[in-house]
């Protein structure tokens, strides 16, 4: 698997969701940890999607199996902290469960829920809530308009620059081939994490809502679960004050 390495201290693995690569989370995290020295950010690219290829995958197990398989390789025994969006957040609900105490702390964006195929999750309707009128490049408007709460030159901007990329260069092939086995082939939950969690939703959330990541909460008892007016799937992008300081908090109280 490809990834990006920055910083040094306590690993963090952040986990991006379905097509996009690392650069969604990379764009997000950083300028939290700008000014919290002492962790090492693992930015990796999902199998099929970013750089990283797909040999082999046909299946989310496969996926787990490769991150896995990351970990050993860069983290080991050490503990970690783990981030993960969307998807991502499907794959860190298991390897959080699967690794209790290795697993120090868990932050989920919009995470996927109870319900990992679309046609099945409980999900508001689409509805932009903030825009400032910008035009903008009929290409990327296209890209931005299906999922875009909040609609402004600013939001715009970062979806060109850190989501719009991984979309474009996506293995969609090898990505059908895994969609195909999507479901884990055991639920992600075993038991309670009873570590320090952070639950980030939308109001607006049109991809994976909110109800259905709600219905996670008996499993993880030392969580915040938060659901954010004027924000959709792009949650950290729309609400990016927020998006900080509850990712801030998350880091404190693991740190305690």
């Amino acid at each position: 698997m490809h990834f990006v390495e920055l910083g040094a201290g306590i690993p963090v693995l952040a986990l991006h969701g379905w097509t996009p690569d690392h650069r969604l989370m990379l764009g997000c995290l950083e300028p939290l940890f700008a000014t919290r020295p002492g962790y090492r950010r693992l930015y990796p690219d999902l199998p099929a999607m970013g750089k990283s290829a797909a040999d082999g995958v046909t299946s989310s197990d496969d996926v787990l199996a490769a991150v896995e398989e990351l970990v050993d390789a860069e983290i080991g025994d050490e503990p970690f902290l783990l981030v993960g969006e969307s998807y991502g957040g499907y794959l860190s609900r298991a390897l959080a469960h699967r690794r209790p105490d290795q697993v120090h702390g868990l932050a989920l964006i919009c995470p996927t829920g109870t319900k990992v195929r679309a046609a099945d999750r409980t999900v508001p309707p689409f509805e932009v809530r903030r825009s400032d009128g910008a035009e903008l490049d009929p290409v990327l408007a296209a890209r931005f308009d299906g999922m875009a709460v909040v609609r402004t030159a600013e939001t715009a901007r970062r979806f060109a620059d850190e989501i719009l990329p991984g979309l474009e260069i996506a293995d969609r092939d090898a990505m059908a081939r895994i969609e195909v086995r999507w479901e884990l082939s055991a639920v992600p939950e075993r038991g309670r994490y009873e570590r320090p969690a952070l639950f980030l939703t939308g109001r607006q959330d049109n991809i994976t809502g909110y109800e259905d990541v709600y219905a996670l909460l008996p499993h993880y008892p030392y969580a915040s679960f938060v659901v954010l007016d004027t924000a959709g799937h792009n949650l950290q992008i729309e609400q990016p004050v927020l998006f900080d300081a509850l990712m801030g908090e998350w880091l404190d109280r693991v740190a305690q």
